[in-house]
């Protein structure tokens, strides 16, 4: 999709690596008054919006996971919707429906559009519904579009899904399909607040003055940033590992450690490897650099990679996870020499 066709803004003037960095750093800096700590949470987070891509958050209720999302949509000028997931939602309730109506003495159908037409969207606890249900964020997700009765109809940009879901052991709710967490760049751990965190919460949350928030992007800014970021060069060396640091996580490739040939099923598809180096590009700018080291690679491959791993009946047995499997994949893998 053109990426030219946003909601209600004009064009942006053309950005230098400084004036990213700078407005990145206002927007985390802006949502930071709201969410206490959780900065990694915040920086991956928005890696993921400025990679024009999608996020999810998994951790247990009440850790400010929708609250993020709220933030960011109060701090960027963008239009957002929130649609809750439930076990009775149903597709149409997310992609919208044609709907009957009187119009000229006639009847006609007239597409109505679901809560899936905005530039923020967040899908509250996605693995409550159905995985038929899941599975209508797809086609959204990977290509911009929503299909309905062989019509098409495109999403404006910037469009980003953060789905926030609880662990899988908690009753009610399903497992996500492996192709809908692959559409996800980054899946994200909510880690449980510090004592001193928890105090600063309870005093921002239960006092006279709540923090408030400016917008400091406009959509068209967003895009400005995505189209740069998708311009950092990136070295063939750096490219390389990437794509071996992916290959690793495969068990019948040479790269791949003893771990992986013994507890993987399967590993990462190639967006994993798009994951990284998107990641990376732009972990670069926020640094002040307009070129990825490896470093930003080795730096996104948890998030980027913990959801694309399928483990074997022995891993899951023995009780092996995907950020084990990749932290050994990072100590085994030497990056590539530099001719």
């Amino acid at each position: 999709m053109d990426s030219s066709r946003t909601a209600g803004a004009t064009a942006a003037a053309p950005l230098s690596p400084d004036t990213f960095a700078e407005r990145a750093n206002t927007i985390e800096r802006e949502v930071g008054r709201v969410i206490v700590g959780q900065r990694d949470l915040i920086r991956q987070t928005l890696i993921c919006l400025l990679a024009n891509g999608h996020a999810l958050l998994e951790g247990v209720p009440g850790l400010g996971k929708t609250l993020l999302v709220r933030t960011i949509a109060d701090v960027v000028d963008c239009t957002f919707s929130r649609i809750q997931f439930t076990p009775d939602l149903m597709p149409a309730d997310i992609t919208g429906t044609n709907i009957l109506i009187e119009e000229g003495g006639s009847r006609v159908f007239r597409f109505q559009p679901g809560p899936i037409f905005a530039n923020l969207v967040l899908a509250d606890e996605i693995n409550r519904a159905t995985p038929k249900t899941q599975s209508a964020l797809l086609e959204a997700m990977q290509e911009h579009q929503v299909t309905v009765a062989r019509n098409r109809y495109p999403l404006d940009a910037p469009f980003f899904v953060l789905a926030t879901q609880n662990p899988l052991e908690m009753e009610g709710t399903y497992p996500l399909p492996e192709a809908q967490l692959d559409r996800f760049i980054f899946k994200v751990l909510v880690p449980f607040p510090s004592e001193e965190e928890l105090a600063v919460i309870v005093e921002r949350t239960t006092g006279a003055d709540a923090p408030q928030v400016e917008k400091v992007a406009t959509a068209a800014e967003l895009v400005e940033m995505q189209r740069l970021a998708r311009a950092v060069p990136i070295a063939p060396h750096v490219s390389a590992y990437a794509v071996a640091l992916l290959a690793a996580t495969h068990p019948d490739q040479p790269r791949a450690p003893q771990l992986v040939r013994d507890y993987v099923r399967y590993g990462g598809s190639p967006r994993g490897v798009q994951a990284l180096v998107a990641a990376g590009k732009i972990a670069a700018l926020l640094d002040g650099r307009f070129n990825v080291a490896i470093e930003d690679i080795r730096a996104a491959a948890l998030p980027a990679l913990r959801h694309r791993l399928i483990l074997n009946f022995e891993g899951e047995a023995e009780g092996i996870t995907s950020e084990a499997v990749i932290r050994t994949i990072l100590d085994s893998l030497a990056p590539p020499s530099v001719e």
